[in-house]
């Protein structure tokens, strides 16, 4: 409302056009417009999830009755216990990848954004191209995980899956938070050697603060690599071990007469809680993160 009282005012003085104004007003609309658009498909499901029966549709259009809302679904979905074994699962798969994404992605990326040494340049582009070259190979580089994974004995090992995560997750990270350190000041850290900080006592008081919103990113890609991922889950992990992203597909797909989509709708929403959850926290560090502007010293 206020900004639509400043506009009349600025009308009226004479400080804005009708032209303006009415420029405003559409882009306005047209941004609102893509942003329901966007968010209809969430509603839908939330909506869904919250319906009786199994169905998502009624005859009277595509939206359940809301006098019928309940939390049924949610108390099936909870009450079970392949839900519960299955978010235990995807734990295990996200601490690893997370851990060691960070572990190995802050060292790296420092000593790509300080470091001089040859060949460096050549490892960024590689760090670039490795996160890159998968997609393209991707059905072949799956069938040759399967047998390298089944010949060693570990294709249905959570540890192992998080730490193949972690593998394709540290290339793009480490050049990410990369770029981020080189915001950083050098002068901070010389000024922190001089006064007789060690290289250990620089990172942990001076790079690490100061890299927080590069981290949050970081962290963020790094769970939804490990929370996400369906498709080399599904290949390496056998049944009783699955994580949540196979239990909701086996939802959708497991009965042969008719699918529980009310439950599909509550299990996909407590799916997608957490990862809503942690952008939600980490918003303000992940924009900061994302920009790369320029830090006042």
């Amino acid at each position: 409302m206020r900004g639509l009282y400043n506009a009349i005012v600025d009308l009226r003085a004479g400080r804005r056009t009708p032209e303006d104004v009415a420029k405003t007003a559409l882009a306005t609309g047209f941004a609102v417009s893509i942003l329901l658009v966007l968010m209809f498909p969430v509603y839908w499901v939330v909506t869904a999830s919250l319906s009786g029966g199994s169905t998502l549709l009624t005859s009277d259009g595509v939206f359940a009755d809301p006098t019928g809302y309940n939390l049924e679904a949610y108390r099936t979905v909870l009450g079970g216990d392949r839900f519960w074994s299955a978010l235990q699962n995807s734990l295990v798969v996200v601490f690893v990848t997370v851990s060691v994404t960070i572990t190995l992605a802050v060292p790296g990326a420092y000593a790509l954004s300080r470091r001089k040494f040859i060949g460096k340049s050549n490892v960024l582009y590689g760090y670039v191209l490795f996160t890159q070259v998968g997609a393209g190979l991707s059905i072949a580089v799956l069938v040759a995980l399967y047998a390298l994974f089944v010949e060693f004995g570990v294709n249905n090992n959570l540890l192992v899956l998080g730490l193949f995560y972690a593998g394709g997750a540290i290339p793009f990270n480490t050049w990410l938070l990369k770029l981020f350190m080189d915001n950083i000041p050098v002068s901070y850290e010389e000024a922190a050697i001089v006064d007789g900080a060690s290289q250990w006592q620089v990172m942990r008081e001076i790079i690490l603060p100061l890299a927080k919103p590069g981290l949050a990113v970081v962290l963020v890609f790094a769970f939804l690599a490990g929370w996400n991922e369906f498709i080399v889950a599904q290949t390496l992990l056998s049944p009783g071990n699955e994580t949540l992203s196979i239990e909701l597909y086996g939802l959708a797909t497991g009965s042969r007469h008719s699918t529980p989509w009310t439950e599909f709708a509550a299990f996909a929403i407590l799916f997608a809680l957490p990862v809503a959850l942690i952008y939600f926290f980490a918003q303000s560090y992940v924009e900061s993160g994302l920009s790369f502007g320029g830090m006042e010293g």
